[in-house]
């Protein structure tokens, strides 16, 4: 925890944060169909096994956004640094990367096209849970995976239908390693991954339908993913071959909310040394995944319709998550995830509070970062506490 005296760019950050109090909106919108904004959050990591109690900045988004009758388009860059778990880089903003940034056309209300740095539209959209931290569907590649290529979308009120063509993963942002991008893509290994592969990803093609389903009282969507794409060597100069598919279902009744995906994903790299692991890699940090396996995922959650206290809280949800990665190879060790929270909007303020658990799950608890998703580490639960809290201008 931090004592004494508050460091300079909390006090900026706090006066920030105090304005937003009495500014409920401060985002700027330049004519008509110009809109700029952004958000800046904070983080608390509490961990008593590791002895982790962190307070610290968390990231700060910058964006656009232009819509008219036909013509649309978004894009976001995130800044981190100097703080945990970035705090061995010296500055704020010496890790930086664009989440997304892409134009669209719309032919009509039910045809538009997008192209750029975009996201995949596999599966479960636009996230697979209502958590702040996601699934493990995010680090084995298949949730909120933004890469650089075109999508066309077609909607009616019974029907949608996604295809994309996707040349190649988002260029490099800037930070220490080879994981320089939002997303948790293929990518070659930094030199410290032991076993670490040299792999890129080309050429991806996807294909999303659903349609809309009625199960009594619970309203949502029932739908089907295919996914496929080249995998490139950069040590045998072979190409392989990713294949991934998905069934998905998610419905909402009187203020309860479900969400539900399984998914089978097989790689194969040509690796120099076998095929079972393949390196991935994002937020600066590379590490190893088993190629073949099976993802389950299911959410569920409860959202209040009032506000409290006056009006200052409002949109409380309570949440449960759990995800498994069923690893093909019987003496790999599977990954699980399995996350208790709350979220809640406090006047401009987004506040996520969480329980995470895991096993064998390289972001939560001290298990191998670089192994755990492959042949796995420590094969028990870990649990940690966190907290981000953000304001969205």
């Amino acid at each position: 925890m931090h004592q004494g005296r508050l460091p300079p760019h909390y006090a900026g950050l706090l006066c920030t944060w105090l304005f937003a109090l009495s500014a409920p909106v401060l985002a700027v919108q330049v004519g008509d169909h110009w809109d700029l904004g952004g958000a800046v959050r904070m983080r608390v990591d509490d961990d008593s096994q590791r002895h982790i109690h962190k307070i610290g900045m968390d990231t700060v988004m910058l964006g656009a956004s232009y819509a008219s009758d036909s013509w649309i388009g978004a894009a976001r860059y995130r800044f981190y640094g100097a703080e945990y778990p970035y705090q061995y880089v010296p500055h704020f903003g010496d890790i930086r990367f664009m989440e997304y940034a892409w134009i669209g056309y719309r032919f009509d209300p039910r045809h538009q096209v997008e192209l750029g740095l975009n996201q995949v539209p596999f599966g479960l959209q636009p996230l697979y849970s209502s958590t702040f931290w996601e699934t493990l569907g995010n680090i084995v590649g298949m949730e909120d995976i933004d890469m650089l290529g075109g999508k066309y979308r077609w909607d009616t009120h019974e029907w949608n239908v996604q295809a994309g063509y996707y040349v190649r993963q988002a260029w490099p942002g800037h930070g220490t390693g080879r994981g320089s991008t939002y997303s948790v893509v293929v990518t070659p290994a930094d030199p410290g991954v032991a076993g670490g592969t040299r792999n890129v990803e080309r050429d991806l093609f996807v294909g999303r339908v659903a349609r809309k389903a009625r199960f009594g009282e619970w309203k949502g969507e029932v739908g089907f993913s295919l996914l496929t794409s080249s995998l490139y060597n950069d040590d045998t100069r072979r190409y392989g071959r990713r294949n991934a598919y998905a069934v998905h279902y998610s419905a909402q009744k009187n203020g309860w909310a479900t969400k539900l995906q399984y998914a089978r994903q097989q790689m194969a790299p040509r690796n120099p040394h076998g095929e079972q692991t393949i390196t991935v890699g994002g937020y600066d940090g590379t590490f190893n995944l088993a190629t073949r396996g099976n993802f389950y995922t299911g959410d569920l959650s409860y959202t209040f319709v009032d506000s409290y206290l006056v009006g200052w809280v409002k949109d409380l949800t309570f949440y449960s998550s759990y995800s498994l990665y069923e690893k093909s190879n019987p003496a790999f060790r599977n990954s699980q995830r399995f996350i208790l929270g709350t979220s809640f909007s406090l006047k401009p303020f987004s506040i996520y509070l969480e329980w995470l658990n895991g096993r064998n799950d390289p972001y939560i608890g001290g298990n191998s970062y670089t192994q755990s998703l492959a042949a796995g580490s420590i094969n028990r639960w870990r649990n940690q506490l966190y907290m981000n809290i953000g304001y969205y201008f």
